[in-house]
């Protein structure tokens, strides 16, 4: 707690080992990846800490296991949570879930985190589902709106939220505020008896599947070509030829190609190619969508089993333009290319989470691995984004 000028506040605790391999044996038996080899820090982050100290006397003696969060999608998650609920069935103990994590730090122009239109609406919509007892609600935040909302609690609900799976919950929100600019909520869930309607893990595996299905129904042809591409690798070990009836920009026209790759959301891979190495677009299109599935060092390979929930989209790069300084850039529009030597970092426009042109820029050279420091060319360029 030093960092936040209250060095001197401390709890100690009892670790639950007992509980911890319990958990430890079902995570394995669900086929969750969760473990303890990330476990870096014995102290307790102000995350757990906080709650703690606030529950005094409620927790003194009583044995924890701290949990902690992950990149990994909503349903892992929910999922962690169900193996919790399991681990205190088989062991028959009596457990209390402490969901820690703040809601949004966007809540005031004067606030340390300055304010977005999301945050404010991010706190109603959570606020409202855990008065409502509305689990589903927090599996279903799209991922592009909680990061303009700039939250970090919602995981720890949606662990919650699976402890619960098929409950009934007397749920009372006991209040909320937000003074500083971040909101803070306190909520407590009881269980009340078995409630098999009340299963959001598969009420949202549904909904997931049906809406990318309704996606799949709008994709443009450039999307989905690179979607008859991967789909086509994966589950064949052969490469798709290129359809006869693709329109004639795709086939008579040379460019440069990335495909984008997103499940949840959230990115599953993205590869491309600056300056045009096929015949034509629609066969940049089928090498780069392999690439983007299977190549991209960020991810594991892309499965079969999660080929359906797998989103596309394509951008036809226009030949870059030099430019002097990053004034010339706007990231909205513009992607931009940094080179130094023979290391050179792109960046493609209009992601998700970069507004200025040095967050772009200072990403694109960190890609390429160039110092701040090194001098670097910088150029930009245009893009057709097709999904």
């Amino acid at each position: 707690m030093a960092k936040f000028g209250a060095g001197q506040v401390s709890v100690e605790v009892l670790y639950d080992t007992v509980f911890r391999d319990m958990l430890l044996e079902t995570v394995a038996a669900m086929s969750v990846p969760a473990g303890i080899q990330g476990s870096r820090d014995p102290s307790l982050d102000h995350g757990t800490l906080i709650p703690l100290r606030l529950l005094g006397e409620a927790v003194n003696g009583r044995l924890l296991v701290r949990l902690g969060l992950s990149g990994l999608s909503p349903l892992i998650h929910y999922k962690l949570g169900k193996c919790i609920a399991l681990a205190a069935e088989r062991l028959k103990r009596k457990t209390v879930l402490i969901a820690s994590g703040d809601l949004s730090h966007k809540l005031r122009h004067d606030g340390p985190y300055g304010y977005a239109p999301e945050g404010p609406q991010f706190d109603k919509k959570v606020t409202e589902a855990m008065a409502e007892g509305r689990f589903l609600d927090f599996l279903k935040f799209e991922p592009e709106f909680t990061e303009a909302a700039a939250e970090c609690g919602l995981k720890s609900f949606i662990i919650m939220a699976g402890a619960l799976d098929k409950k009934s919950v007397l749920s009372e929100l006991l209040s909320y505020e937000g003074p500083f600019g971040v909101g803070y909520a306190v909520a407590a869930f009881k269980p009340a008896g078995e409630a098999q309607e009340r299963n959001f893990g598969e009420q949202y595996s549904y909904w997931r599947l049906e809406s990318a299905k309704a996606k799949h129904a709008l994709e443009g042809e450039y999307a989905s070509l690179a979607r008859l591409s991967l789909e086509t690798y994966v589950r064949t070990g052969k490469k798709a030829k290129l359809p006869e009836n693709l329109p004639e920009q795709m086939l008579n026209t040379k460019a440069g190609v990335f495909v984008t790759i997103k499940k949840e959301g959230r990115l599953r891979g993205c590869i491309g190619t600056i300056s045009p190495v096929k015949e034509c677009v629609g066969a940049e299109i089928l090498t780069n969508a392999i690439s983007a599935g299977l190549d991209d060092t960020r991810f594991d390979p892309v499965t079969e089993d999660e080929l359906n929930e797998l989103s596309y989209s394509v951008d036809v790069l226009e030949a870059p333009e030099p430019i002097s300084t990053e004034a010339e850039l706007d990231p909205k529009t513009y992607g931009v290319i940094v080179s130094a030597g023979y290391r050179r970092g792109l960046l493609l426009p209009n992601i998700a989470g970069i507004d200025t042109a040095q967050e772009q820029v200072a990403i694109a050279k960190r890609k390429a691995g160039i110092r701040d420091e090194d001098k670097a060319k910088l150029e930009r360029f245009n893009v057709t984004r097709h999904t």
